[in-house]
């Protein structure tokens, strides 16, 4: 693809919304000379718990030593438009492992070539991808279901592609409502949700639960979803306006989300509105050439490590040998070696055919100065 080629925005997104400020660079020294910190994790407690008085309690807090620098983690609020003649090229890697748990009920989709999968359901859109990474309770059956027809209830919807942030959040609704109907699945297993569609520059991200996309923009982390835990402020506030309870940190004292999609056992009629929601949050944002790759977790990752931790690993296996794969691989490994308690779902996404660059280090020139009252002590001391 040539640069400067131009591309329809079906998004529905002001790129001027975005032009609110650059990211500064990290400093390579810092990056590279980073040895070890001490970062305090928690043995993840089962999302599912017994009715309220049989609450499991979490274990205990155990220090590990974390490979990271927990600075430069930016909101995605301050993304900027950066060259518009970029054009980013789609390359993915993704790996996915049980780790400790004895069922495997993590899921993702990676999709680099769109228009190519849709075929004549493309509706002509620009070229552009779609990655996914569902996390799934209570059995496999709601990770399955949504991972196979998510991207085809966003496609198939009538806001699509005119305005596809309404086709996103219409489709995660219905698609939750379809597995309430296919009486051959098990409608009280549920799964998170996190997607990223893309079309040229733009991109958006739709999360629903506690899985996390963090963008990595010349070694800076950009987290673009919040995890909808149970005892999050804000989604404390909607559940206990709708006669929910967060106990012990647990929606109900069952389910340590605030959004999936199935539980059906702890939802209402169709339609109405519960504590538990399947409605998405959505962030959405313009690629421009500082931003390098982007990884898409289950939280079994996110327990265990931060975001611009991932960013500083993922990036240096990138430098080493430019394989999204690889680096999934490493990611997963990483986590697997701090003891994470949960299934491993890592997706990477590079938007270039290159490795991310050597960042540069600014040369900083020190100027020596004295003050008149010290010139006048040292020439005082110097006549003595």
């Amino acid at each position: 693809m040539a640069a400067g080629t131009e591309y329809s925005n079906p998004l529905c997104i002001s790129e001027e919304d975005h032009r609110k400020g650059d990211l500064t660079a990290m400093r390579e020294d810092k990056l590279e000379s980073v040895e070890s910190m001490n970062v305090m994790k928690m043995r993840k407690p089962p999302r599912h718990l017994p009715p309220i008085g049989h609450c499991v309690s979490s274990d205990q807090l155990a220090s590990t030593i974390d490979m990271e620098m927990d600075i430069g983690v930016v909101s995605s609020n301050s993304l900027s438009d950066g060259n518009s003649t970029f054009v980013p090229v789609f390359r993915s890697g993704s790996c996915s492992e049980i780790g400790p748990k004895p069922h495997m009920e993590d899921e993702y989709i990676c999709i680099d070539n769109l228009p190519e999968h849709l075929g004549a359901t493309a509706h002509s859109c620009s070229p552009g991808a779609f990655y996914g990474v569902f996390d799934g309770h209570g059995g496999i059956d709601a990770a399955l279901f949504i991972k196979e027809n998510i991207l085809q209830y966003i496609v198939e919807d009538d806001h699509f592609p005119i305005c596809v942030r309404k086709a996103i959040k219409s489709a995660f609704l219905r698609a939750d409502h379809a597995f309430a109907d296919a009486t051959s699945l098990d409608s009280s297993s549920g799964t998170t949700a996190l997607t990223a569609l893309i079309f040229g520059r733009m991109m958006l991200i739709a999360n629903a639960g506690d899985c996390r996309a963090v963008l990595g923009k010349r070694g800076k982390a950009v987290e673009l979803s919040k995890d909808h835990k149970a005892d999050c402020s804000s989604e404390r506030l909607r559940i206990e306006k709708l006669g929910g309870v967060v106990y012990d940190g647990y929606l109900n004292g069952q389910l340590l989300v605030a959004r999936a999609l199935g539980d059906w056992h702890m939802k209402g009629p169709k339609g109405s509105s519960c504590p538990l929601s399947a409605e998405p949050e959505l962030r959405e944002m313009v690629l421009s050439e500082e931003d390098e790759f982007l990884i898409l977790g289950c939280d079994g990752l996110w327990d265990v490590m931060s975001s611009q931790c991932a960013v500083t690993i993922a990036r240096k296996e990138l430098m080493l040998h430019n394989d999204p794969e690889r680096c999934a691989r490493e990611l997963v490994r990483e986590a697997l070696k701090r003891n994470t308690r949960d299934n491993l779902t890592v997706v990477i996404v590079c938007f270039s055919p290159d490795p991310p660059p050597r960042l540069e280090i600014p040369k900083f020139q020190l100027k020596r100065c004295i003050s008149a009252e010290g010139f006048d002590l040292l020439q005082q001391i110097l006549d003595q």
